[in-house]
């Protein structure tokens, strides 16, 4: 897909991953940014920079939105959801623990691999995402499992950030994110919609 305007990403929305890294389930949206310069397309290798030490994938089902929304109503939002795209927020542990914020973290060159966009369907809450490390599946939920639904994530994130046409919104991972290795490949799949498969190579 097109690099999107703006990304807007959710943490810790699946109550198990949220478990899965020591870390409590938010009683609201945790939102960060990543830049656009960290997209990258199917088959483009993702990046694992000198000095990050660990580094996971996190698949995820990505929003595309369709129109203007500030100060949304949860069914405004739903309506203007254009598209669904496979996501893989990667992420580097030790900086995004270190580093006080999540810049460098998230927002590395090729952290954030896309596929191509599909249309959205009308039941946002029957989306199921998997992720498959070599083969081996790693990952795999639906987002009737949010902590925060979409409609109602969207409506969140429009109280303090305007959305326009062509923004994309990243709805959280769900449990099971793993390290990255050189010469692994990473496959994300949102079923029946989207897919992005990246090899990965490490920087010296």
């Amino acid at each position: 897909m097109e690099r999107p305007g703006q990304i807007v990403c959710v943490g810790r929305n699946y109550r198990e991953h949220a478990k899965e890294m020591g870390n409590d389930v938010p009683t609201e949206p945790l939102l960060f940014l990543k830049p656009r310069s960290c997209v990258v397309g199917a088959g483009a290798a993702i990046e694992l920079p000198v000095g990050a030490g660990r580094v996971d994938f996190e698949g995820e089902i990505g929003v595309v939105i369709g129109s203007h929304l500030r100060k949304a109503t949860a069914a405004a939002c739903a309506a203007a959801v254009r598209g669904i795209v496979a996501a893989n927020d990667v992420s580097a542990r030790e900086w995004q623990k270190n580093d006080g914020q999540w810049a460098r973290a998230k927002g590395s060159d090729t952290f954030l691999p896309l596929g191509d966009e599909s249309d959205a369907p009308r039941d946002l809450s029957e989306l199921t995402v998997v992720t498959r490390l070599n083969g081996v599946e790693k990952q795999r939920a639906s987002s009737s499992e949010l902590v925060f639904p979409i409609p109602i994530l969207l409506e969140y994130i429009t109280r303090f950030i305007t959305l326009e046409a062509g923004d994309l919104v990243l709805t959280g991972t769900p449990a099971g994110v793993t390290a990255l290795s050189h010469g692994d490949v990473i496959e994300v799949e949102i079923v029946g919609y989207s897919a992005v498969k990246n090899p990965v190579v490490a920087l010296t």
